[in-house]
C-alpha cells in the first residue's frame, strides 16, 4: 500500500501538505535529518517530527543506515538520516549519446542499482535505439530480481534542446537522425512510463546539484567543455529552460559572424573555438595516428609543448565565452565539466585568466566573497545519465 501512497504524494499537484513536501524534498535530495528538512522547507521542527512519524508508520520513510555527516541533534549525538523507503520504487536514467546508450537504475533513496552501456555506430536511428533501450531495461530488472512494476518514470538525457511544450528535439547537431523527434511520445510508447527529457548538459547540471560540486547551492552556471561546448544556468535551484528549451546553449553563441560554419547551421559559434574537436584533429595529423582528448592531456602532462598549447588555447576561448555568460548573469559559481576539466591547472589557469580579462568586473575590483569561483565539476563520468535519474526524482508527476 505504501508504494501507491508514495507515488500519489510524489505526483500530487498541490505541495501544501507537510507530508507531500517532505516526500518531495527527500526524493529530490536523498537522505536528510529532520533538522535539515525543517530548515529547507521552513517548517517547524515539531511539524516535521510528527509528519515523519506518520510517514515511518506508513512505511514510506525509513531511517538511514548512517548519520548525516557533520550534523548534530544536540547533546553530542549525531542526527539520524531519514530517506524514502528504497522498496517504494525505482527510476531509470537513459543517456542517448553520439555512439552509445547508457542506462542507470536507481531506487527512490538515490541508491544506484544497475549501470549498463551499449556502444553503437554513429547516427543510429530512434527505432534502433528503442529496441536496445527496451532490452537494457528488461535485462537490468531481471538481473536485479525486481519487477518493472516498481518503475516510476524514465529520465532521458539527449544531445540537443528539448522543446518543453511538445517534447521535440531541436537542432540535434550531435545526433542529427533524431532532429524533430518527439522524445516524450517515442519513449512513452516503448516503455509505458512517464518520460522526463532534457539536454545532456542540463542533466549534468542536475547531477552536480544533487550529488556533485553544486550540492546545496541554488545558483550556478555549468559549462561543458569537451569535443563540443554546452551549458546550463541554475537559478534558485531550478534550471532555466527558456521559452523553447534552448537556454544555456553557450556553445552556439556567435563569436565571429564571418567564421566557419558550425554544425548548428550558424557561423563562428563558440564551440568551434572552445570545443576540442579541431584540436584533436590537429594532434592526429601531427602524430600520424588518431588522438583523443585524454591522449592530448597525457602528452601535455609529459611536457609536450604543442599539446599543452592546444589545451591553453581552448581554455582561453572558453574563458572568453564564459565572460559573455558572466555579463548576463554574474554567477557566484561556475562549474566546468567535460574531459578538458581533467587537465587540471594547465586548463583552469588560462581559463580563469581569460575570464577575468574579458569580464566587466575584475577580480581586484571586489572582495573575495564577491568573485566568481570557477571550479571543476565532480560528476565527470556518469553525470549525464545520473542527471537523467535526477530528472525523475526531482520532477515526477510535474512534467
Amino acid at each position: 500500500m505504501y508504494k501507491a501512497e508514495l507515488k500519489s504524494l510524489l505526483a500530487e499537484r498541490s505541495a501544501g501538505a507537510p507530508s507531500t513536501r517532505i516526500v518531495r524534498v527527500l526524493s529530490e535530495r536523498g537522505a536528510l535529518s529532520g533538522t535539515q528538512i525543517a530548515k529547507i522547507l521552513g517548517l517547524a521542527k515539531s511539524t516535521v517530527s510528527m509528519t515523519l512519524a506518520e510517514l515511518r508508520k506508513a512505511g514510506m520513510v525509513v531511517d538511514g543506515a548512517a548519520p548525516v555527516a557533520n550534523r548534530s541533534s544536540g547533546a553530542g549525538r549525531p542526527a539520524t538520516a531519514v530517506m524514502l523507503n528504497p522498496e517504494a520504487g525505482t527510476v531509470v536514467g537513459l543517456l542517448i549519446g553520439l555512439e552509445h546508450i547508457q542506462l542507470i537504475v536507481a531506487d527512490v533513496s538515490h541508491a544506484v542499482l544497475a549501470d549498463k552501456k551499449v556502444e553503437l555506430e554513429v547516427d543510429f536511428s530512434p527505432d534502433a535505439a528503442m529496441a536496445i533501450v527496451q532490452r537494457l531495461v528488461r535485462e537490468a530488472y531481471e538481473e536485479l530480481g525486481i519487477s518493472t512494476d516498481t518503475m516510476l518514470g524514465v529520465g532521458v538525457a539527449i544531445g540537443g534542446p528539448v522543446n518543453p511544450t511538445n517534447g521535440r528535439l531541436m537542432r540535434a547537431g550531435a545526433i542529427p537522425t533524431w532532429e524533430g523527434v518527439d522524445v516524450y511520445s517515442l519513449f512513452e510508447a516503448a516503455l509505458e512510463r512517464p518520460i522526463y527529457a532534457d539536454n545532456v548538459s542540463k542533466c549534468w547540471a542536475i547531477a552536480e546539484m544533487m550529488w556533485g560540486a553544486a550540492h546545496g547551492i541554488e545558483d550556478f552556471v555549468y559549462m561543458l567543455v569537451d569535443l563540443g561546448v554546452a551549458g546550463a544556468i541554475v537559478s534558485r535551484g531550478h534550471l532555466i529552460d527558456g521559452v523553447a528549451g534552448a537556454a544555456g546553449e553557450f556553445g552556439h553563441m556567435t563569436i565571429d559572424p564571418q567564421g566557419d560554419l558550425c554544425r548548428c547551421g550558424n557561423r563562428g559559434c563558440l564551440e568551434l573555438y572552445a570545443g576540442f574537436k579541431a584540436a584533436t584533429t590537429m594532434a592526429s595529423k601531427r602524430f600520424g595516428r588518431p588522438m583523443g582528448i585524454m591522449d592530448v592531456i597525457a602528452l601535455a602532462r609529459k611536457g609536450d609543448v604543442g599539446c599543452r598549447r592546444l589545451i591553453e588555447d581552448t581554455a582561453e576561448m572558453a574563458g572568453r565565452g564564459l565572460a559573455m555568460v558572466g555579463a548576463a548573469v554574474n554567477p557566484g559559481l561556475i562549474l566546468i565539466g567535460g574531459r578538458l576539466a581533467m587537465a587540471g591547472s594547465m586548463f583552469f589557469d588560462p581559463l580563469e585568466a581569460s575570464f577575468d580579462k574579458y569580464s566587466l568586473v575584475k577580480r581586484h575590483d571586489v572582495a573575495p566573497e564577491a568573485r566568481t569561483r570557477i571550479v571543476p565539476a565532480k560528476m565527470l563520468e556518469n553525470g549525464a545519465c545520473m542527471g537523467a535519474v535526477g530528472l525523475v526524482l526531482r520532477h515526477y508527476g510535474r512534467r
